[in-house]
């Protein structure tokens, strides 16, 4: 029994797949280097750090050094002087964001701002220099507020980023490991050959998808781990549900994988095939930022790409710790998508 499930054609075809996965130092980068890399790079890109100070410039003239005086006082303020010419270089240059000139007309006094509206941190300076500005001239608010900066695990961006980036890894893992694997057996004619044996068509194909899933599983894995001990990235749900997620995710992108390359017979054909299957995830799927940034009229279509209910089940479980019946309609959505693509692959792939 045991001998002749280690010489099943699906098992020989796994190891086959594993051994020649292995010995490729590209593959093994592109689905375990890249992927912390971006994470790393992107991690740190995005990092939570506190409020920087803005840098504004007080045009020198009548009333500047009193001016600089009170600015100075603010913690939230990097404040310089200098003559005109020179605060519109720094402003021109986005050495500081503001122009502050002290007016006086008669008994009047005031302030002038020059900005650029276009710059979010310009008009932010604005208003906080005005603040400042009218605070010191005695204003008071007549209600009393109170500020909470909330820095927990789970608000952040990469904590956001990693379940986008997971999914991202699983569908670029299964669609591009397991279609240019297919293609480019088909052109070496090696699935000629397997024609000629007593090998069928769904002990290939199932071969071709587990041993993706196999290498797809760990990757993942890996990305959770470095995020967790280096972000502190923190699962707020269960590491069931996320496992769950990860297989069945895993499953759904090798069956697309092997629907896309059935037929395609050049590199150039899987190429075209596969972007045109994934760019509008990369776009619409919420890798990056959330998919609901898009018109309304197009959600019902967003909720229906591979992808979102993925990243979706995700996050839920991720960052509201949803639990698992929360999660059941993306669950649902992914296991057809897995099990449609592959029923048409076995129905419609060719050897040759």
């Amino acid at each position: 029994m045991s001998s002749s499930w280690k010489m099943h054609p699906v098992t020989q075809l796994f190891l086959a797949r594993f051994r020649e996965f292995i010995r490729q130092p590209e593959a093994v980068f592109w689905s375990y280097v890249f992927p912390l890399v971006m994470m790393i790079a992107l991690g740190l890109a995005f990092r939570s750090e506190p409020m920087e100070a803005i840098s504004i410039v007080v045009q020198t003239g009548p009333g500047s050094e009193t001016l600089q005086t009170t600015l100075s006082g603010s913690k939230n303020l990097i404040v310089s002087t200098g003559i005109e010419a020179e605060c519109r270089q720094q402003l021109r240059a986005g050495q500081s964001e503001l122009i502050v000139v002290a007016q006086s007309n008669g008994e009047k006094s005031g302030y002038q701002f020059t900005f650029d509206p276009t710059r979010p941190g310009s008009v932010h300076a604005r208003d906080v220099v005005n603040d400042v500005l009218q605070r010191a001239a005695g204003r008071t608010d007549p209600v009393e507020t109170a500020d909470l900066a909330v820095t927990e695990p789970g608000s952040r961006y990469i904590d956001f980023l990693v379940p986008g980036l997971i999914g991202m890894g699983l569908m670029g893992g299964g669609v591009w490991g397991v279609g240019f694997a297919i293609v480019d057996m088909r052109i070496r004619q090696v699935l000629k050959r397997f024609l000629g044996t007593p090998m069928k068509k769904p002990h290939f194909v199932a071969a071709m998808m587990f041993s993706r899933m196999v290498f797809m599983i760990p990757e993942i894995i890996i990305v959770l781990l470095v995020s967790r001990f280096v972000f502190g990235v923190v699962n707020h749900g269960s590491y069931f549900s996320v496992m769950l997620l990860i297989a069945l995710g895993a499953f759904e992108f090798a069956g697309i994988g092997l629907l896309i390359a059935s037929r395609a017979k050049t590199l150039e054909a899987v190429s075209g095939l596969m972007n045109l299957a994934m760019v509008p995830m990369w776009i619409g799927s919420g890798i990056f930022f959330s998919s609901k940034r898009f018109p309304e009229f197009v959600q019902p279509v967003i909720e229906l790409l591979p992808l979102t209910p993925l990243i979706g089940g995700l996050r839920h479980v991720m960052q509201e710790g949803a639990g698992l019946h929360q999660i059941l309609p993306e669950l649902a959505i992914i296991l057809i998508w897995g099990a449609v693509t592959f029923f048409l692959a076995i129905r419609i792939f060719r050897w040759e």
